[in-house]
């Protein structure tokens, strides 16, 4: 054990510290550094957590990337269809990052009951349709099987179940217009098999899911055929990696478009999310040394007489300043040990009892999610560390400045 580290322990334990008149600021240090870093990590907790879970609720409706035909359709409505029979269906063997893909089509229709009507579009999906999005999403009821016959049963959001007083085990009746208004429209009736909420309001209110054979149908398109496919992928932070590549291995005739272009806006509100996340990083690490410089001054005033001493008796300005920067190391250790305990209470409490609700009209979720990792707490307790010892560098420069003869006689 070097001396500079047995004597800072020495000054740690010793009663005098705790009672001596830095103790109140000591105690403001300790309680900033705390509050630091709770702070930064709910910010990033909840920062990522929204981002993962509002890209999710996208990607469950829309998959990563979708294929279409290229036509001048810019409506959400399956026009041109596309034949299943490519080289990428069932299985995109070219891009090895592909996970799935289905083929799927959507038409707009209005839904009509005794009291009331609302206009909708059924997705069409298939027994290659990947649920395991809506399994998560799913309230009451069941999810619907498209694996065997042609059937009727269909998945309403929440959103629409409230609207049209909808519950499982309800048939009602939509109506699909033909391109001819002349002509007696496509009217089929429904039952709810299950009622969902994704809490992305946006597209809840705009889908409901069924059958793709009856868009086949109505649409009279061979038993191959599918409005677009839907293409999910295993590594999000590859997407345009990705999406390039499979634009490189799909027909001349088909086009390609990743989710982040087809919802840009969307997904540029929640890159904002970054800099918010950084910007309240940087603030309170800023406070939190700041305070620590404050703590340290104040110690190395009322050791001056100490550090006189220690002077005569030939230790050198960096030694001593190694003590004070090992006292404000357990000082910045304490803070982010009590930090640790109450940030990550306050982040699990969130997660498994929903503490803090949030409007889903504004940020697509209804209560705050949180993402929890070891790798950020790790790096964040460590940055935090390394920056306050770092910022703590200059104010020990006064040490030097310090004469053994002013401070022995220091009072």
């Amino acid at each position: 054990m070097n001396y500079e580290f047995f004597i800072a322990k020495r000054i740690i334990g010793s009663k005098a510290y705790k009672s001596s008149i830095s103790a109140p600021i000591i105690k403001i240090g300790i309680a900033a550094i705390a509050i630091g870093i709770v702070v930064m990590m709910i910010a990033i907790a909840t920062g990522i957590g929204l981002q993962q879970k509002i890209r999710d609720k996208v990607v469950a409706f829309n998959g990563h990337v979708t294929i279409t035909k290229y036509d001048s359709n810019n409506s959400q409505e399956s026009v041109s269809p596309i034949s299943k029979n490519q080289d990428f269906y069932p299985k995109f063997k070219a891009v090895t990052s592909v996970s799935h893909v289905q083929g799927v089509a959507s038409k707009f229709g209005v839904i009509r009951t005794e009291t009331d009507f609302e206009g909708v579009y059924l997705k069409g999906v298939g027994a290659d349709y990947n649920w395991s999005y809506f399994k998560e999403f799913l309230l009451e009821g069941e999810l619907p099987d498209y694996t065997q016959n042609r059937n009727e049963e269909v998945l309403v959001s929440q959103y629409l179940a409230n609207r049209l007083h909808f519950k499982v085990g309800d048939k009602f009746q939509m109506v699909f217009a033909k391109d001819d208004p002349e002509k007696i429209p496509n009217i089929i009736t429904y039952h709810v098999k299950g009622i969902y909420n994704s809490g992305f309001q946006d597209l809840d209110a705009q889908y409901i899911i069924g059958d793709i054979r009856h868009l086949q149908r109505i649409n009279r398109w061979e038993k191959d055929q599918v409005g677009h496919f839907e293409v999910f992928i295993s590594d999000y932070n590859s997407l345009d990696e990705t999406a390039a590549q499979i634009h490189q291995n799909i027909s001349s005739l088909l086009d390609s478009q990743t989710i982040t272009d087809r919802y840009y806006s969307i997904f540029e509100w929640i890159k904002i999310f970054d800099k918010n996340i950084y910007g309240i990083i940087g603030i309170m690490i800023l406070v939190a040394g700041i305070n620590m410089i404050t703590a340290l001054l104040v110690l190395i005033l009322e050791r001056t007489r100490m550090i006189g001493v220690l002077k005569t008796l030939g230790s050198s300005n960096w030694g001593i300043r190694k003590i004070f920067i090992y006292n404000a190391a357990y000082l910045i250790l304490l803070g982010l040990f009590w930090g640790n305990i109450l940030g990550l209470g306050l982040l699990y409490a969130q997660k498994y009892f929903k503490l803090f609700p949030l409007d889903p009209s504004v940020y697509y979720v209804s209560e705050a999610p949180v993402y929890i990792s070891l790798g950020y707490i790790i790096a964040l307790n460590i940055g935090t560390l390394i920056l306050c010892l770092l910022m703590l560098l200059v104010p020990s420069y006064i040490i030097t400045k310090i004469s053994p003869v002013k401070a022995i006689r220091f009072d």
